[in-house]
């Protein structure tokens, strides 16, 4: 291989792997990503290795080159296997870690959409890494949590003392519980607000105490959300429709009573801009409920595949 050509490999590679990883379209084809350590362990759907690999095919097909033994070796393999509800995608942090997600292979599974990874979860993630004071030695309360990217990442990266994963449907939880275990972080018993106090990570400094809460906006108390004392709360694509978004304002609006006898926290809301309408509304609400708020400047970070041309948004509220 030429000295241009190996130096165009070794810059196209890292861009592949991330895009191939976390099950994302893909504009170029150095087929060893299939071997990756992280997709033999951890493989991302049957459908999606049968596509990729077929299309590879057909591509060395198209410019009469043979394609190697191997390529055809692996696509036999996946031709045979059944496709499972479960799959996994895996995002390459910064640090040389990664956070590997099972994932459902529908959009929608059980009656919730909380089984798999939205591009507002990753942009946020994005954010944190590039701001890990926001986060750092301070505790956070996830709304929402899904899959779990957003909290695994700053979890990895932003060193927080404490994270609390939160959701309502109890297949999402089910899953969350997994996916934080995977990822190789200990898992507090589960509680409805867990105690804090200052040695609870003598055991590993680096490390945050991570627990997983059942929470449904709609019916949780004042005194339930009191007990967790988040100083950060966060939450990412929750507001795709006027219910959810009028739900969400309440249950920070109640956040913000029950915490006055501590610092205000922040909160920070990103989400995909799919219908202005829904977002005037979120700003509407919380203008009504008294909470001021600020739109994040985009960052320039781009370290997960998501959809290029979406306009996504991130905004500061100040509880």
């Amino acid at each position: 291989m030429a000295p241009e050509e190996s130096a165009e490999a070794e810059r196209l590679l890292p861009s592949f792997e991330r895009r191939f990883l976390a099950a994302r379209t893909l504009r170029s084809f150095p087929w060893q990503t299939v071997k990756h350590p992280l997709c033999v362990k951890h493989p991302p759907s049957v459908k999606y290795a049968r596509c990729f690999l077929s299309e590879l095919i057909r591509k060395h097909e198209a410019v009469h080159t043979e394609p190697l033994d191997e390529l055809y070796e692996a696509l036999a393999e996946v031709l045979m296997a059944e496709e499972p509800t479960q799959c996994h995608r895996s995002y390459l942090l910064p640090s040389g870690d990664s956070v590997t997600l099972s994932e459902s292979t529908a959009i929608i599974s059980h009656g919730t959409t909380g089984l798999v990874t939205w591009d507002a979860a990753l942009y946020l993630a994005e954010w944190a890494i590039e701001n890990p004071a926001a986060f750092a030695h301070r505790s956070v309360l996830e709304l929402g949590s899904g899959a779990g990217l957003t909290g695994l990442a700053i979890c990895k990266t932003c060193c927080p003392s404490t994270y609390v994963f939160s959701d309502c449907h109890s297949c999402v939880l089910e899953q969350l519980r997994g996916n934080i275990l995977l990822n190789g972080l200990s898992l507090e018993p589960d509680t409805t607000a867990p105690e804090r106090h200052p040695g609870h990570n003598a055991h590993d400094a680096e490390s945050p105490r991570v627990t997983v809460a059942q929470l449904d906006w709609d019916v949780v108390t004042a005194p339930e959300l009191a007990a967790f004392r988040p100083d950060v709360i966060i939450a990412t694509d929750v507001l795709y429709c006027p219910e959810t978004v009028i739900s969400l304002v309440r249950v920070l609006q109640r956040l913000s009573a029950c915490l006055k006898d501590q610092q205000a926290p922040n909160a920070y809301i990103a989400f995909t801009v799919r219908s202005p309408e829904t977002c005037w509304l979120f700003t509407s609400e919380l203008g009504q409920a008294g909470i001021p708020w600020e739109a994040v400047p985009h960052h320039n970070q781009k370290l997960f595949p998501y959809e290029e041309h979406s306009d996504m948004a991130i905004l500061k509220l100040m509880l």
